[in-house]
């Protein structure tokens, strides 16, 4: 992490949401640091990534630490086969931007969450960042250096949590390009 006091303020701040006993899933996981993070302070933890061997330095880092409610999966919010509703926190840190179809995801997302859940996202706001990089980053992905991106700005990503039946609780901008948020999924949902 490059901003070590942005990372720590959002660990806080989704800290302030999560109860004991509560189910939670992360997707994108990469290394476990945040789910080990927040491991303490729910009763289990769902972590999924696309990639074994960042599942492996997860594993291993969770083992490390003595959390043992914490279970890592490889699979995508597309391939996990878990109930609707099971979940009362959704957890997509630096991922949203990644995925091609952004609105199916929170979709899926909304799926997965019981009513009143939260989903907590930290994005890229493609769409947001300096014009250099938005001509550079077509460019590095022809030559294979980049990997897709969703080039949202902060009014599509908030309309899609919208139309998906998300109320915003918490927004916050550490820089322009980048949004973390808590959204709440409808009682009613």
């Amino acid at each position: 992490m490059k901003d070590q006091e942005s990372y720590r303020k959002k660990l806080a701040v989704t800290q302030e949401y999560l109860r004991p006993g509560w189910r939670v899933l992360e997707f994108g996981c990469g290394t476990g640091s945040t789910a080990i993070t927040h491991a303490p302070h729910v009763g289990e933890i769902l972590a999924i990534d696309i990639s074994g061997e960042m599942l492996a330095i997860a594993e291993q880092r969770a083992r490390e630490a003595g959390v043992e409610n914490i279970r890592f999966q490889r699979g995508t919010l597309d391939s996990l086969e878990e109930e609707a509703q099971g979940f009362d926190a959704v957890l997509g840190l630096n991922v949203l931007h990644l995925l091609e179809d952004v609105e199916g995801a929170i979709a899926r997302v909304a799926d997965l969450l019981k009513p009143g859940g939260v989903f907590v996202s930290s994005t890229a706001l493609i769409a947001e960042v300096k014009p250099h990089w938005r001509l550079l980053i077509p460019l590095m992905q022809f030559l294979g250096l980049a990997p897709h991106v969703s080039r949202l700005d902060k009014p599509q990503l908030l309309a899609l949590l919208g139309d998906a039946g998300f109320v915003i609780d918490f927004e916050w901008q550490p820089q322009r390009s980048s949004l973390f948020l808590v959204a709440r999924k409808s009682e009613s949902a």
